[in-house]
């Protein structure tokens, strides 16, 4: 039977260094050598999103990291003047992207999500769709997807899903009319699931087929403490923001599980108590590597040994080659 390879990566600003160093890792075992290329879709939300655009296009793993560490200051970055600007934040969002935006340029170019190597699939929302009939003008989430079919983004910019879906509120100004993505799949794997059974998706692969590994970029144990929060929007605000980036994944690896059993991994790290990483917590990069390079990966290595690469299980590592599922769907 064809395997079809899913790569889902959650959102999760500056602690994507933490993903990209669980790939590094999971890539220099020799019992797993390939793994990464033989992927047939890489799903992202964010950071992931940007971690997604990359791996598409061929960027070396090391080359992603090292934009975390050392471009993470200069795109978070807040100037005196800026925090004059928007008020300390209250009247702006927290950070500008146009420096988010050059780096992204920078590795992308003008190339299209058409162009990239690999099946990407980016989500972001959409605050107006513009419609000219306003019984249809609404917000609402976005797929941007290169799947071949009548409602392919294949044409769009890559540098510019990358502003779409890293566009988090209050943390950066929207871009074109999108924001993050991460309102409402901060963990994009059941959307990834759903996308490969559209029907206008010739040859898309069975369920029976669809091998998923999914990775968070860790974990919080956070806690809202008191049992009635007579709070208004002062109080919620910031709170907000933490539930729909962080809180929402929790319900797409519970259907991915359900759906896919055995044939679904998620590699989510819960952080220790009282540690906590904020979106934008460039300082502690370091901090963030010493927890992705101490974490025990020897179950992701073993599911993926079984599930993903099965052929290579018990025999020496072969090089990767493309499924039969995925060859199907590029038709």
């Amino acid at each position: 039977m064809s395997t079809f390879r899913i790569l889902s990566l959650d959102g999760g600003g500056i602690r994507g260094i933490i993903t990209a160093t669980m790939l590094q890792r999971l890539s220099a075992d020799q019992r797993l050598r390939g793994w990464l290329d033989s992927a047939d879709l890489i799903a992202g939300t964010s950071t992931g999103g940007l971690l997604a655009l990359g791996l598409a296009h061929g960027v070396d793993l090391q080359r992603i990291r090292d934009l975390y560490e050392t471009k993470g200051r200069e795109i978070f970055d807040d100037s005196w003047l800026d925090d004059l600007v928007d008020l300390g934040q209250v009247a702006g969002a927290e950070y500008d992207n146009r420096k988010l935006e050059r780096e992204l340029r920078s590795i992308f170019g003008e190339t299209t999500l058409a162009q990239l190597q690999k099946r990407v699939l980016i989500t972001a929302f959409d605050l107006d769709n513009e419609s000219a009939d306003l019984k249809r003008r609404t917000w609402k989430p976005k797929l941007f997807h290169n799947f071949p079919g009548p409602d392919s983004d294949g044409a769009a910019l890559a540098y510019k899903m990358g502003l779409y879906t890293s566009a988090a509120p209050t943390y950066f100004p929207s871009v074109d009319g999108y924001i993050d993505g991460g309102v409402f799949a901060n963990n994009p794997s059941m959307c990834a699931l759903t996308q490969t059974q559209d029907a206008r998706i010739r040859n898309h692969p069975a369920l029976s087929e669809i091998v998923l590994l999914s990775l968070g970029t860790g974990t919080p144990l956070v806690y809202v403490p008191g049992k009635r929060l007579d709070w208004g929007f002062a109080q919620w605000a910031q709170p907000l923001i933490s539930l729909m980036l962080d809180g929402v994944s929790g319900i797409a690896d519970y259907q991915c599980g359900k759906i896919l059993n055995e044939r679904y991994h998620r590699l989510a790290p819960v952080l220790p108590p009282s540690v906590s990483f904020p979106l934008d917590a460039v300082k502690r990069v370091p901090d963030m590597i010493q927890f992705a390079e101490g974490l025990d990966l020897s179950a992701t290595i073993q599911w993926l040994r079984k599930h993903w690469m099965p052929d290579q299980a018990g025999t020496q590592p072969a090089a990767p080659r493309r499924s039969g599922a995925a060859r199907r769907m590029a038709r």
